[in-house]
Parts: C-alpha cells; structure tokens; sequence
C-alpha cells in the first residue's frame, strides 16, 4: 500500500512513505529481554557531528545525555547504506542517527524496533510505482522521493534533503522527522496517523487528529490555502508525519494553526527543540 508523495517547496523531488500490509501488532510498551549496552560514543565526534545541528544547541542536559544514548543504540543496532558511491564519514553517520533519533526523546528506544537499515542516496531517488484504479485499470510511472519508510523495511533518505534541512531548520520540512514518524505510527502494525499510546490518550488523539485533518481536507479541496502543507491532506498518516516535522522547525505556526495537534505532539515528542522558529 502506498501512502503517498508529497512535492518539496522549490524542488521536483518529493516524498513517498509505503507500508506492506500488516499481519503482526507490536505493542511498544512491553516489557521485552533488556539489549545489551551499546558501545559508548567519542566525546570528541560527538561535538563535531552536534555542533552541525541547530535542533541540539538549546537541549538541556538530561534530554542531550538521552539524545546521546538514543544514537548510539542506533549506530549499535541499525546498518547506514549509503548508494551511488555516496560517502558517509564518522561524523555524518553520527548526524543522521541524531537526527533519527531526534523523535524518540520521550518515547524511547522502543521506537527503534521494527527495521534494521537506513539507506541513503546522495538526492533524490527515483522509484516505479504501479496501482490499479477504482476501474480496474493499471497505471504505471516512475516517482522521484527525498525519503521513504515501509511497514517492514528499512527506511530510506536523500542525503542532500537530509542538507538542506540542517542549512535552513526552520523552513517547515525535516525529511529525517517525517520518515521516523511514520516508523513510530507503524509499531502498532499500521500506518493510520495514530501511534501506539495509553488507551485513553490513543482515543482522544484519534478523535483531535481525524478532526483537524478533515478540516485540512476540506480546505485543499475547496482550493482554499492552508495553514500547513496541503501534502498533510494525502492520508491520515501523511498529516501526522507532516505535522512532526512542524513541530520540529516551525512550532509556533503549528500551534496557531492546529493548537490542539500541537498540544498532542508536544506530549509525544517533548518540547520543541527550536522554540523560537
């Protein structure tokens, strides 16, 4: 099943986040046979690959000594494959598992199950997509993507979008945000825009979610301008993906426009790494 494809701003690349079927739910909140420490990380690659991330400079100690862990369980567990004779030194694949593990501040290395490879293309990739319409007729074409994430696979990123994002943070888009988003919301089994959470916060996020993406919906089809990235409007899943990366480079507007999504996403992921953007 695919998700969807969003367009970039300024760019022909887009993303697309495809999810296989789902036969098997895994509950994050088990209790599972404690992993074994993963190797500690240098201190001194540590501040080369933090000092290029303008998300990290206003972390406070307990959250930076979280994010710090997160990566090197990352780097532990998850092989980096990057393709078209791009390379990748110590302090770049370092920076890309911080960046990764950037949305599991709160929720934990529970978010890391599920996949075991993180792939990058120097840009955007192209890929072939078919589907068959409601008439039965196939359509076949090719797409070209800045980041992808399956239900069961790896995730994948362009690294010259993975770039931009670090050049201009708060421009409204991190690529690297929206695919792991798209890893936590399929824990449970399946991509539908709500995450594995307590019962009671999982009803009254389905309800606040499915309310501001109708609305959303409702605006992108009247041609009227929305407030967010009217890609939000692909799929429920697409608008928490999209959503996530708001919260991580253009906060203030997502709580103007979508106060109560904001709320949600404030609890899930903590506070906002850039407060002021």
């Amino acid at each position: 099943m695919t998700a969807g494809c969003c367009p970039r701003a300024s760019t022909a690349s887009c993303r697309v986040c495809s999810a296989e079927s789902a036969a098997v739910v895994i509950w994050p909140f088990s209790r599972r046979r404690r992993a074994p420490s993963p190797p500690t990380l240098d201190p001194a690659l540590l501040r080369q690959a933090g000092a290029g991330l303008p998300w990290l400079r206003g972390l406070d100690p307990a959250r930076r000594q979280r994010l710090h862990a997160l990566a090197a369980r990352f780097l532990h567990e998850k092989t980096i494959t990057p393709l078209q004779g791009l390379r990748l030194d110590d302090v770049q694949r370092l920076r890309l598992a911080l960046l990764c593990c950037m949305p599991l501040l709160e929720f934990g290395s529970e978010g890391l199950h599920g996949w075991r490879e993180l792939v990058v293309y120097p840009g955007a990739f192209r890929v072939r997509r078919s589907h068959v319409d409601a008439y039965g007729v196939l359509h076949e074409g090719e797409e070209e993507l800045i980041g992808e994430a399956w239900l069961h696979g790896p995730v994948i990123l362009s690294w010259a979008d993975i770039r931009a994002d670090i050049a201009a943070p708060a421009e409204g888009y991190c690529v690297a945000v929206h695919e792991i988003a798209h890893k936590l919301d399929a824990l449970d089994g399946v991509m539908d825009g709500t995450p594995p959470l307590p019962r009671a916060w999982q009803r009254q996020w389905a309800a606040d979610f499915q309310r501001a993406y109708d609305a959303l919906c409702a605006t992108v089809d009247a041609g009227g301008d929305s407030a967010i990235d009217p890609y939000a409007a692909e799929a429920p899943e697409e608008f928490f993906a999209v959503c996530s990366e708001y919260h991580f480079s253009q906060p203030q507007r997502l709580r103007a426009a979508l106060p109560e999504v904001a709320a949600h996403l404030q609890r899930f992921y903590g506070d906002p790494l850039l407060p002021g953007a």
